[in-house]
């Protein structure tokens, strides 16, 4: 059994300063126990050589066993210490957040034609209260969280820039031309939260069933900001993509604007991996995470990630090739492309008759990703931070407000263009820093674990670490540079995470060995150590229910701890998945991306084809065909089991010869082969397409 000793402070006074869970009571100079915590009343203490209990402070609700659980006193320790490094004086974020709300939403439930829930603000009303944080937030992620809830109509500029908010992850912006048009920046993730965030502009600023849309502009390649345009078209005739950008727009037509490589990035981020990340994404948005304070909160760029809906994609009418000023139905508009910074595709845009500067996902109010848990590029810090000085060059001096496709606007030139210097401060930090330790032989996890921001920087609201973080940005920039090796060769050619695990629980002498020592270093509050070592308990033994609680039990700590919302999102979800197991394995079929691989061009149909096609089993079957879409043309060849694509060319040697349009290609990935002519070897052509569309959605993550 495992045994606690509590005694009263008056019967031992003396020992009274051993306040912080953790300390040492001392006899004849030997460490004798372990103060687990202490408070006016009493010390619980455990005793030497016996097991320590988390369970004993932080106990199971025996009706719900896979419930959260409360904050221990060591965490509850932690996040009070925020309380005096960060000025929570400073409501100056807040303020912002609700300002101009012309109608407040805390209501707010979005379902899709099915009646399923897409997005629901009604959960987190709670914080509309705006009391203290709670023991299970961090007081900083709290306050984000207070801002971030706001959901509604919002004014930027009077009569001229307006915003949804909080209808999804990102904001829905409308921007009044001098004719009296709309220009719609961004259109959320998909057909419902699109649709209800239209409706509510139209309902209360236009008070109208319609509205003009004179251009819809996607600022960069992400799908929370395109994957609702089809809704939004609803309303619009689609201009003619042959023509200049200002004649696109007469007659009432809708010009479709994005930045230059557009298509391409949306393709391979959200196509080529987009199973994987999809997977990864419900860690670090917890999309299925309890709302609440032992749930999901804030994660610096909205309260999560909408789910059941249909996302969709349209080809563009214009594309921005080249940073300079535009007209669209009389509205100036300089567009400002930023290309590798939070999108390989991305683009900012100043309104100089308004005085207004947007600045697409470059500035959010938080520190963002150079790296993001949910996979994708390393994005170039370097980069981020020159685009946004040029931003602040070009631009400043006019600018009164400057507003994004995340969070609230700031307003006044100076505040603007403190904005502006400071956020670009922090990726020139990072990037810089890094770089000069690496070239001192560090590595990105010793680094990770050295750099704190300068003081003036940490203390800045709209810089703290709520969607990105330090550390992980730390690693985006050692990664970009030095790659994932460390130069160390033991680590080379490491066993696989299973294997290793089994080892290293035999090498520490048994599973239970490694347990009780884990359970007394939980009581000392060391939780990531925990973490580590039960995360090897039961990636050695899945089956191991002791290992898998007590990894949840410190998983569940550091979320509560965190400030980084995403990081409370993963160790919430790993800890739910802990408790409750992995998902039942189900598949995810890649059809859903045919839509928007039709929107794409014929290579990156080729491109999807070769990575659905498995290698190993087609290894054998060398096939070359030509194929005629429309008026381009290619020669796939398969050898070893490798696809290649040579574009523009066919050959007289080949197997068959396909000859169709785009969209009989498209339906011929989905098994309907009657879009397609075919003259030879039928059989060579069908064996190049996805032999299966099916995937598996819930893979482990937490568990092998």
């Amino acid at each position: 059994m495992k045994k606690f000793t509590t005694i009263t402070v008056m019967a031992l006074a003396a020992v009274y300063s051993a306040k912080a869970q953790g300390y040492y009571i001392y006899k004849d100079g030997e460490a004798k126990q372990t103060v687990l915590s202490c408070d006016m009343d009493s010390i619980v203490f455990f005793n030497e050589g016996v097991e320590a209990d988390p369970e004993k402070e932080n106990p199971v609700d025996p009706s719900n066993p896979t419930a959260n659980k409360s904050a221990t006193p060591r965490t509850t320790e932690l996040n009070d210490k925020w309380l005096s490094r960060l000025d929570f004086q400073d409501l100056s974020e807040l303020e912002n957040a609700k300002r101009g709300c012309l109608k407040s939403t805390p209501d707010l439930i979005i379902r899709n034609e099915s009646g399923q829930e897409v997005w629901n603000m009604a959960d987190f009303k709670f914080l509309y209260d705006e009391g203290a944080a709670p023991a299970t937030v961090n007081p900083s992620l709290w306050l984000n969280s207070l801002c971030n809830v706001r959901s509604g109509l919002f004014e930027v500029v009077p009569d001229k820039i307006y915003q949804v908010r909080g209808y999804d992850m990102a904001n829905m912006t409308f921007i009044r031309t001098p004719n009296n048009r709309w220009v719609i920046f961004d259109v959320l993730m998909g057909n419902s939260t699109a649709r209800a965030a239209l409706d509510l502009f139209k309902k209360e600023y236009l008070h109208s069933s319609a509205i003009n849309i004179a251009a819809i502009i996607i600022s960069h390649s992400h799908i929370d900001h395109y994957g609702g345009i089809n809704e939004v078209l609803k309303e619009c005739k689609v201009a003619d993509a042959s023509l200049g950008l200002e004649d696109q727009v007469k007659d009432g037509k809708t010009a479709i604007i994005v930045p230059q490589g557009f298509m391409k990035h949306v393709i391979s981020e959200n196509v080529y991996s987009g199973p994987a990340m999809k997977r990864r994404a419900n860690y670090q948005y917890g999309a299925f995470l309890p709302k609440g304070v032992t749930g999901r909160m804030a994660m610096g760029i909205g309260m999560g990630q909408s789910v059941n809906d249909v996302a969709g994609l349209a080809a563009p009418t214009f594309q921005v090739a080249q940073t300079g000023d535009y007209v669209i139905d009389g509205l100036k508009v300089t567009f400002q492309l930023t290309p590798g910074t939070e999108a390989p595709a991305e683009m900012n845009a100043h309104f100089p008759d308004y005085n207004a500067l947007w600045m697409a996902e470059n500035c959010t109010g938080t520190l963002h990703n150079l790296y993001t848990l949910r996979g994708a590029e390393v994005r170039d810090a370097e980069s981020w931070c020159n685009y946004i000085l040029e931003a602040k060059q070009q631009f400043g001096k006019d600018a009164q407000v400057i507003f994004q496709s995340h969070n609230w606007p700031h307003w006044g030139n100076e505040t603007v263009n403190e904005y502006l210097e400071n956020t670009a401060s922090i990726y020139k930090f990072i990037h810089d820093q890094t770089l000069h330790y690496v070239n001192r032989g560090y590595t990105s996890t010793e680094i990770s674990n050295m750099l704190q921001l300068p003081e003036k920087l940490d203390k800045v609201w709209y810089t703290r670490q709520y969607y990105g973080t330090l550390s992980h940005n730390i690693k985006a920039v050692y990664q970009k540079y030095m790659g994932w090796y460390d130069a160390n060769p033991v680590n080379l050619n490491l066993l696989p995470p299973v294997e290793t695990a089994k080892k290293m629980v035999e090498y520490m002498g048994n599973a239970q060995r490694v347990m009780n020592l884990a359970r007394a270093d939980f009581a000392k509050g060391d939780y990531q150590w925990v973490a580590q070592v039960t995360k090897e308990l039961v990636y050695a033994d899945p089956s191991n229910m002791e290992a898998r609680q007590l990894c949840a039990d410190a998983l569940e700590q550091m979320a509560y701890q965190s400030e980084s919302g995403t990081w409370r999102n993963a160790y919430l979800t790993g800890t739910m998945e802990l408790r409750s197991g992995t998902p039942a394995p189900r598949t995810f079929s890649a059809n859903k991306f045919v839509p928007l691989l039709a929107v794409g061009t014929i290579d990156m149909l080729f491109e999807f084809a070769a990575i659905m096609n498995n290698s190993n089993e087609l290894k054998d079957n060398d096939v070359v065909v030509n194929f005629i879409i429309g008026n381009e043309k290619a020669c796939v060849v398969r050898r070893n089991g490798v696809v290649l694509n040579y574009k523009n060319e066919t050959r007289a040697d080949a197997d068959a010869t396909a000859t169709g349009s785009k969209n009989g290609l498209v339906q011929f990935f989905t098994g309907n082969h009657s879009g397609l002519t075919i003259s030879g070897n039928r059989e060579a052509v069908i064996s190049l397409m996805p032999q299966s569309l099916d995937l598996p959605e819930n893979f482990g993550v937490i568990e092998p």
